[in-house]
């Protein structure tokens, strides 16, 4: 991923969430919020192969709906929707700027 493009997103519901809808809506609006291209929405392949395409670098971040839906031998950089993102680049809020206290005195 350039400077200058967005980040590829994929977003993963495993197979045995039933029913995906809400799910599916909480996913596809934090990839919203964060401005990522969406490259597609996977519901029938394993999470081996959702591995596999990050590691070929076809997706930079994958996005599910609960942190229960990630197994737990996972690879980052995974998101879950149902959290605030974490301020980052990636997302429009950006790093949050430090606190300023009062004045030093000398």
């Amino acid at each position: 991923m350039s400077s200058l493009s967005r980040p590829v997103a994929a977003i993963w519901i495993p197979v045995q969430v039933d029913p995906i809808e809400p799910h599916l809506m909480a996913c596809l609006d934090h990839a919203r919020r964060c401005r990522y291209d969406l490259l597609g929405i996977i519901t029938t392949a394993p999470w081996d192969e959702v591995r596999q395409m990050m590691l070929d670098g076809k997706v930079d971040v994958v996005v599910v709906a609960e942190f229960d839906h990630l197994p737990a031998d996972r690879t980052p950089r995974i998101e879950v929707a149902g959290r605030p993102p974490r301020p980052s680049a990636a997302c429009p809020r950006g790093p949050v700027p430090p606190r300023r206290g009062r004045p030093r005195r000398a």
